[in-house]
């Protein structure tokens, strides 16, 4: 491995082995070789009732019980679906979920995770385009009639065959009594199918590959540093990579206990890390920054704590060193995407304190990584900056059923394009510099504008629409709107927009500022220039409604 690099390119640091296993695999070997211990503990709101039907919110698991309840999901899942098939999640972070994770991986089964807070359009859409032969669900989250949307979502999908709601696992699943070998499964088959958007609007499906997530999990939790058969306490929901993948799996590889604490609270958190005595805790910048801002701050002992792990955003320079100073524990951040299951480089907890302040890290073993020229390809010179491109055993298999948008991302070679700009220093360090989507990072969310001009477009008193991300010092950047009313006189009020979007969007996606215009700028060919209106409304160059 080169120690000084003269072109923005680092080749892969073939010292790890990449792991021939499945997501099923691994927990057979935690199973085998750490049983008794905790592999799963749950952590919900005081007095809030189960979301899964069973009797009580505080329950632990095993390895050896957590592997047992996996086979017998997988074999109640084959009286139902066939290998191959795919099956969504919608559903917060409940302990059934990992269950349900684990038993598709025996089963052969591929796993779509979905957003609970997605309303009836946007789950039909995931629904619809995974081709899921089932929904699981939970029935209500956060004062959402989940049941009800999901009826909406699921009427006259033709290849959904069941829908399965988590209040009826305990009599269902967990009483099934099946027995007898499970399919064959390998480590190069899908796993799961993780929704992301692109520019156009239209969410794509990165399928990903168990041999990816399980490695890349290993690598990430070993350069994060979580001690063999210590506890991670986190609050990451599990539709991301950085719940079912970072989180879960890196947990079995290290025979460590998850604290899988049901939404974000800092109360519920710090508690859980406190009275866990957790290890490591994982959280995106904004859930950090609430951590350390939560006025019962220092009542709770965290002593045992050494360890914080980050990432899904941009984190903030200072917010590295306030975490070590408060929490006197380590910090480990990461920077990836899905496509690459999902993390290409990561600081770890032995840099300066310069380097994890100001960079994204070092890129991962077995992962090449090349900054280059987004109309060229070239690799341009260490320090300049370009397109983040990487390669390796972690790339995705490709969007669903989306060639072409699939060889928009994955080159010839096999370079997947970030779309994301960065620099490469000669040390091999990588700083995240901007953006070449036009995607909008909120609190660790990826929010794609295109997804909220085409709802606000249809508003009879919307006549142009312009989405953009502004930076803001608690969730990194927030959602603003900018438009052109359809009559001068009598623009839409801000609540009534407000209101339109939560109607048809998810709570996030909704913008929090309202801006309006006489004209949008626009390039020769007719497309918005959004860098205008950031500096527009960046110097209230842009009237509020």
């Amino acid at each position: 491995m080169p120690k000084i690099l003269t072109e923005s390119y680092w080749p892969a640091d073939a010292g790890a082995p990449v792991l021939e296993l499945t997501t099923g695999d691994l927990l057979r070997e935690a199973a085998r070789d750490a049983g008794p211990q905790n592999a799963l503990i749950e952590v919900a709101p005081l007095e809030a009732p189960s979301l899964s039907g069973a009797e009580r919110t505080d329950r632990r698991w095993t390895y050896r019980r957590l592997l047992a309840e996996a086979e017998q999901c997988a074999h109640w899942l084959l009286t139902r679906f066939s290998p191959g098939e795919r099956i969504t999640v919608w559903a917060p972070n409940i302990p059934e979920w990992i269950i349900l994770q684990y038993g598709a991986a025996l089963a052969g089964l591929v796993v779509v995770t979905a957003n609970p807070a997605l309303r009836a359009a946007e789950l039909r859409y995931v629904l619809h385009q995974s081709r899921s032969s089932g929904l699981f669900h939970t029935a209500a989250f956060r004062g959402s009639d989940m049941t009800a949307i999901a009826r909406d979502a699921t009427r006259g999908l033709p290849g959904l065959r069941a829908t399965v709601c988590f209040t009826d696992w305990q009599t269902t699943v967990r009483a099934h009594q099946g027995s007898g070998p499970l399919p064959e499964v390998r480590p190069g088959e899908a796993a799961q199918l993780q929704y992301t958007s692109g520019t156009t609007g239209f969410p794509k499906g990165a399928l990903l590959h168990h041999r990816g997530l399980v490695t890349n999990a290993k690598f990430a939790i070993d350069r994060a540093q979580l001690p063999e058969r210590g506890t991670l306490a986190s609050a990451a929901p599990l539709f991301h990579t950085a719940g079912c993948a970072m989180g879960v799996l890196g947990s079995a590889h290290r025979r460590a206990s998850y604290v899988l604490c049901q939404l974000f609270d800092p109360a519920l958190v710090l508690g859980a890390a406190q009275d866990h005595r957790a290890d490591m805790l994982g959280g995106v910048p904004t859930m950090l920054i609430a951590l350390l801002e939560h006025p019962g701050f220092e009542r709770f002992d965290l002593s045992h704590l050494s360890r914080v792990l980050s990432g899904g955003s941009p984190i903030p320079p200072e917010l590295a060193r306030r975490v070590e100073d408060r929490f006197g524990a380590r910090f480990s951040a990461v920077y990836g995407q899905t496509e690459l299951s999902p993390v290409i480089t990561q600081t770890s907890p032995d840099d300066s304190p310069e380097d994890k302040a100001a960079t994204a890290g070092r890129p991962l073993p077995r992962v090449e990584v090349a900054v280059r020229d987004p109309w060229t390809g070239d690799i341009v010179p260490v320090g300049q900056p370009g397109e983040i491109c990487a390669r390796g055993y972690q790339a995705m298999l490709g969007y669903f059923e989306l060639p072409e948008r699939t060889a928009e991302t994955i080159d010839p070679a096999g370079w997947v394009r970030t779309g994301d700009l960065g620099r490469l220093d000669e040390r091999g360090y990588l700083t995240v510099v901007g953006r070449l989507k036009d995607v909008i990072i909120r609190g660790g969310e990826n929010i794609y504008a295109a997804d909220i001009e085409q709802v606000l477009s249809t508003h009879p008193k919307v006549r142009d629409i312009a989405v953009i991300g502004l930076p803001d010092p608690l969730w990194g950047e927030i959602v603003v709107a900018v438009l052109v009313p359809a009559e001068p006189g009598q623009p839409p009020t801000a609540t009534e927009l407000h209101d339109f979007c939560r109607a048809r969007l998810a709570p996030h996606k909704t913008p929090v500022r309202w801006l309006r215009t006489a004209e949008l700028p626009l390039t020769d060919s007719g497309k918005v220039r959004k860098h205008l209106l950031r500096e527009q409304a960046g110097h209230a160059g842009l009237q509020e409604l």
